[in-house]
């Protein structure tokens, strides 16, 4: 057998009791597979500087740290056969780590060469080694000497948690904390416990009723106060719709299209006549409603609706009418069951001209429940979830309402057929109109949130409580102490608490919203309502995988969370649709605003802001990849805001050609849809980061602010790794320092591990409401 002459052997180094406290280091470095070659220099040189190894040693390191001639599989194995063996002396040890288990290792064969021992200071120059290593020495020890972790002997949490979770839940509570403690209390009623959804009708009838019992208690009346109903705190009530969505997800749909919609269409698209009339009754669900928007032909595209709204001046009545099948009113929630009113979205023609789209109180059915004349209604039937949503399809066929129910806040007839409205231009008072009902896209964000808050509590929960796979000859390990189990559940917990912070931002501002940042307020609930929904897709699918097949179990709650939760990413607006609006807002609005001549000295500003802020210093250029350094919350959010204002000079540069070009304005957007989301997705990512790091600087409890400073280190760096391979593509970022991002990562979870179970004890989530027994500490039966 040929052997490479230049290649180190097992033969010397482990002859040479000197180099005795590196072998772990030195097998562990080549086997891990991540070590560049200047990585294995930087470990050499730092050995070298031992003052315990002689001048033979020094020689023999520096062949086993060639990363040029590295040792060959079969010298790896009899190193690592070395290493087992000698270490079966030490049997009764707990080693946490290479340094520690080197320095005994080579305790074990001292004397021969003088190698003193025991040697205070050999310990700590092999930690300072271990650090140069970068890699999880406890799990290194583990893979080498199997019997090195001893069995615990509890089934407790493996670490002392460093927080009181009530304390932290005080923090995420902290605004409009009895609206919560209201719907926290109702939901401990036994009323309200999960029932069958196998048999719609029934389970469509639960949940009205729970709805009613809801509404009786004062759900209601926290959006419309009894006597004051236009003085409505629209904080605390998706505050209570945010903790209402810890229980079943069709009650929380069907009060958002009843309260959240049809309420809030009347209150703020009417007059104090519909006010007085109507809003006392939505309070108490004598009045149940829908919201009929979307129809079949236009879905997101509201402006083209189809439904036509004739004034007919003989009779002061409104004529409504479904013209085509494409143009009947799709996906309405309560109208196939229980609905008696619905707000309608249709093209108002008053006199023989179009005046664009409004919207009109239309009633469907009697207080018996039967329908109207000429309102048809179908079930849209069995969905993927929210079975206990009696979604429906409405066709109108000449219904006539009265001139008093269109709601005209923004346009009116007056009793002499003539319409008025204090916004000039069509375009515009439509968007004004859809910008008064951002509250839908708040609450739904806020409801998703809540959704992936249930998710991760299960699945973090059985994490700790199941064990699978370990070292040889000891017990299983929980899966929580594994390095992939970490990674996929830490990182979406911790962009769980960024987006909490997040979104409270975009309560605090749509409630305190103005005319002159009202639409702005508009595309920071349509981004964020976006990212959040998104994220609690991905959260539940990872969270069902994460639980295995105790995830696919019915009992266990992820399935109905999952399905009930998916449409979230299209209804309130399709994700994709509202981060274009996003983006276009990002470049001073909507497609309308780029129509005309003004559209060249508008992009040009933008175009050279964006340019100015780009040349700014690369913030990747300093080559630091230490802890303190990229954990850092100002270097995160500064290559956060670099990447944002990059997409935005470089998206205004290409729509700026194309518009030059004679494209029309509707193609050039079209031909840089992809470029567009993307600028979108960058800029929501750092606003998010922006307000975890906020939230934490108001933070004033020290183990508070600690755990939730880890969480917004491990969210804002897992942002740059996701985006690492646009940096490296833009030239911006070096592979060592890529590299050691990963690994802060990695660092971030384990130190996040010992608090996970407390970090989801945290959401608050009654045991009733969680209902998964792998989420109770059991298993499903």
């Amino acid at each position: 057998m040929m052997v490479d002459e230049g290649r180190p052997t097992a033969h010397e180094l482990l002859s040479l009791p000197r180099l005795a406290p590196l072998v772990p280091m030195l097998y562990v470095a080549w086997t891990d597979g991540e070590l560049s070659a200047n990585e294995l220099r930087a470990l050499g040189e730092a050995a070298r500087q031992q003052p315990w190894l002689d001048l033979r040693s020094n020689v023999v390191l520096a062949r086993w740290l060639d990363p040029v001639l590295p040792p060959s599989p079969g010298e790896l194995a009899v190193v690592k056969d070395h290493i087992r063996r000698t270490a079966e002396q030490l049997s009764h040890s707990s080693h946490q780590s290479l340094a520690e288990l080197g320095a005994q290792l080579a305790q074990v064969i001292s004397g021969s060469d003088g190698l003193p021992a025991p040697m205070p200071e050999l310990s700590r120059a092999l930690s300072q080694l271990e650090q140069t290593l970068g890699i999880s020495g406890r799990e290194a020890v583990r893979s080498l000497v199997p019997h090195a972790a001893p069995a615990p002997t509890h089934e407790g949490p493996t670490e002392t948690t460093s927080f009181d979770p009530e304390a932290l839940r005080a923090v995420l509570d902290r605004k409009y904390p009895e609206a919560r403690q209201k719907v926290r209390a109702w939901l401990a009623d036994p009323a309200f416990r999960y029932t069958s959804t196998r048999d719609t009708t029934a389970y469509r009838d639960q949940v009205f009723k729970w709805l009613k019992s809801m509404a009786d208690q004062g759900l209601g009346h926290i959006a419309f106060p009894a006597g004051d109903e236009t003085g409505a705190d629209l904080g605390a009530f998706i505050a209570a719709f945010e903790t209402l969505a810890f229980f079943d997800l069709s009650l929380v749909v069907k009060a958002g299209v009843h309260f959240g919609l049809f309420g809030a269409s009347i209150l703020f698209l009417g007059t104090e006549k519909h006010h007085r009339e109507y809003l006392p009754k939505v309070a108490s669900l004598e009045l149940p409603g829908c919201f009929a928007m979307s129809e079949l032909g236009h879905g997101s595209n509201v402006r083209d609706v189809e439904t036509v709204a004739r004034y007919d001046a003989e009779s002061g009545n409104f004529v409504v009418h479904t013209p085509s099948d494409n143009a009947r009113k799709e996906w309405i929630g309560n109208a196939a069951r229980h609905g008696r009113m619905a707000t309608v979205f249709a093209q108002l023609e008053v006199g023989g001209k179009a005046l664009g789209v409004h919207a009109l109180l239309v009633p469907l059915r009697d207080e018996a429940g039967r329908l109207l004349p000429g309102v048809r209604i179908e079930d849209c039937g069995e969905k993927m979830g929210l079975n206990g949503v009696d979604n429906g399809r409405i066709w109108f066929n000449h219904v006539r309402v009265p001139r008093e129910n269109l709601l005209d806040r923004f346009g009116r007839v007056d009793e002499k057929g003539e319409y008025t409205s204090d916004i000039p231009g069509d375009s515009k008072r439509f968007f004004t109109m859809l910008g008064t009902l951002v509250a839908g896209r708040v609450s739904v964000a806020c409801a998703a949130l809540s959704a992936a808050k249930s998710g991760l509590t299960i699945a973090v929960r059985y994490a700790e409580l199941r064990r699978q796979f370990g070292p040889v000859g000891a017990q299983e390990v929980r899966l929580l102490d594994h390095q992939t189990h970490q990674a996929r559940l830490l990182k979406p917990l911790a962009k769980t608490y960024a987006l909490d912070f997040a979104l409270e931002h975009l309560v605090e501002r749509y409630v305190k919203r103005t005319e002159e940042d009202a639409r702005e307020v508009e595309a920071l609930a349509a981004g964020l309502k976006a990212y959040a929904t998104w994220h609690t897709t991905a959260v539940l699918q990872e969270a069902r995988e994460a639980c295995g097949g105790q995830g696919y179990l019915e009992a266990n709650r992820l399935p109905a969370l999952k399905a009930d939760t998916d449409v979230f990413t299209t209804f309130e607006g399709d994700n994709t649709v509202l981060m274009q609006l996003v983006a276009k807002g990002l470049l001073t609005g909507y497609r309308q605003r780029f129509e005309d001549d003004r559209v060249f000295a508008v992009l040009r500003l933008l175009a050279d802001r964006a340019t100015e802020a780009v040349t700014d210093r690369n913030p990747f250029a300093a080559r630091r990849t230490d802890s303190e350094h990229l954990r850092d919350g100002d270097f995160q959010l500064r290559v956060l805001r670099y990447r944002e204002e990059d997409l935005l000079a470089s998206v205004s540069r290409r729509l700026r050609k194309r518009l030059g070009a004679g494209v029309e304005a509707f193609e050039a957007f079209n031909q840089c849809q992809e470029h567009l989301l993307a600028l979108a997705h960058a800029h929501v990512e750092r606003l998010v980061l922006e307000q975890f790091l906020k939230g934490v600087a108001a933070v004033q409890e020290p183990g508070l602010k600690t755990v939730l400073g880890r969480l917004c280190d491990l969210y804002g760096l897992s942002c740059l790794e996701s985006a690492s391979g646009w940096f490296l593509e833009h030239g911006l970022l070096e592979g060592s320092k890529a590299k050691a991002i990963r690994k802060e990562v990695e660092r971030l979870c384990a130190e996040v591990r010992p608090d996970a179970v407390a970090l989801v004890d945290a959401f608050g989530i009654p045991d009733t409401s969680l209902a998964a027994p792998i989420g109770l500490g059991r298993l499903a039966p």
